[in-house]
């Protein structure tokens, strides 16, 4: 229903965040990491999730599309609500969530309040499974050099966390063309990111 809203952020409260919109006040359940990038009386664009259930009606908002991408991955895993997924965004960013997911690291999630171990291994039992069937089908992203087999499992591991933030199979080609595959998984996330950036 809410694709973004963009207005003055009219206040900043633990968690939450109201956007005023042509004289509206939308407020917005929201991270730690969108709330540090707010500043009351300044102009700012939220991305949107509007959760409709039994007796609820939230709006979420979200600084960047791969924090919203990585809230929905979330709240899609069974046992996992929308306040789990806020505690696990909040303990970090989406590309530390990434991470976790497709190192394995049970740790990560569980720094999150209210986050046991069972939640976080069925997060990243469901979330590598789902990333692994859609990133399998060889894509290519050795820029015209073929890329040594010791390398080929780290770059399925950075096109899965690339796909964990919501970029499609074209676009994690795109950003992973070419880079080296030698450095470690963190630092090619993290160029295939700023890639993503500037296109």
């Amino acid at each position: 229903m809410f694709y973004y809203l963009d207005g003055t952020v009219a206040e900043i409260l633990p968690y939450l965040a109201v956007i005023d919109c042509g004289g509206v006040g939308y407020a917005c359940k929201t991270t730690n990491n969108t709330l540090a990038s707010l500043k009351k009386g300044q102009r700012k664009k939220l991305y949107t999730y509007l959760n409709v259930a039994e007796n609820v009606f939230e709006l979420y908002g979200f600084a960047s599309q791969s924090e919203l991408n990585s809230f929905k991955l979330l709240i899609g895993v069974s046992g996992v609500g929308p306040k789990a997924a806020l505690a696990i965004l909040s303990s970090g960013t989406p590309e530390t969530l990434a991470m976790a997911i497709v190192t394995g690291d049970e740790k990560a999630l569980t720094a999150a309040p209210g986050v046991g171990k069972k939640i976080a291994q069925r997060i990243i039992l469901e979330l590598k499974d789902k990333m692994a069937k859609e990133t399998a089908g060889g894509l290519d992203f050795s820029g015209g050099k073929a890329v040594p087999a010791a390398f080929g499992n780290k770059a399925a591991d950075a096109a899965q966390a690339l796909a964990v933030l919501g970029y499609s199979s074209q676009e994690v080609s795109v950003a992973l063309k070419g880079l080296d595959m030698e450095q470690p998984l963190e630092e090619i996330v993290r160029q295939g990111l700023k890639r993503m950036a500037k296109l």
